[in-house]
């Protein structure tokens, strides 16, 4: 009785421990995964802002970027895949300026998140890429820290480089590629050029000079 018996209770007792251990397992998994993805968060949130201030710093509007932002939704231009956040920069009361997310599945590595600010007249105050998963020493050229290429975009608008300037210069066009990287390049001057066109086609809606909410598409 008792040699049947001492195994069986082996077994369970191994059993319930083994339980007790993937709880405990899964538990402490959960939980650090929260604490990563909201570390994560709020990284990409400081990202974003930082991002934002180089664009337009503070000298160039006087209201709070992230207390004036609002949602957009646009696949044709924006290439966003579903709603996303933008925002408005103020003078004086009016709207000054505009940062819109752009998105192009178009890189090498697919897709890169775009953060492009507008001037109410038309003019590029700067891009900036909030994300993307290009090659390291070749595609993250788009990084202001690792170079400068992302500045040339300052000042240019839709009529400056001309419609076939907006290209890179492999295709004819205006603006640098990399060495060894074109694909990168050519993805980033086609989206902010789209972006250039959606500002252009909304931009009494996306300066308030209308009450119309900016067109979804």
């Amino acid at each position: 009785m008792d040699s049947v018996t001492t195994p069986s209770r082996s077994v369970l007792r191994n059993s319930l421990i083994l339980g007790l251990f993937a709880i405990f397992t899964v538990g402490l998994i959960a939980v650090i995964q929260q604490g990563t993805e909201q570390r994560i968060i709020a990284e990409q949130q400081r990202m974003q802002m930082r991002a934002l201030n180089e664009i337009l710093p503070d000298d160039q509007h006087d209201n709070e970027l992230l207390d004036d932002a609002f949602s957009i939704d646009d696949r044709t231009h924006l290439g966003l895949p579903g709603p996303a956040t933008a925002w408005r920069a103020r003078q004086g009361g009016q709207v000054s300026a505009v940062i819109l997310p752009v998105v192009t599945m178009d890189g090498y590595s697919g897709r890169i998140d775009l953060l492009v600010g507008i001037r109410a007249d038309g003019e590029l105050a700067g891009v900036r890429v909030a994300n993307h998963r290009e090659t390291p020493g070749l595609g993250d050229k788009l990084e202001l820290a690792k170079a400068d290429w992302i500045l040339s975009f300052n000042g240019k608008s839709l009529t400056m480089p001309a419609p076939e300037g907006w290209a890179v210069r492999k295709d004819g066009g205006d603006f640098d590629q990399f060495t060894g990287a074109t694909i990168t390049p050519r993805a980033v001057v086609q989206a902010v050029h789209k972006a250039l066109i959606y500002f252009s086609e909304h931009r009494d809606t996306l300066l308030q000079l209308t009450s119309e909410e900016p067109a979804h598409g």
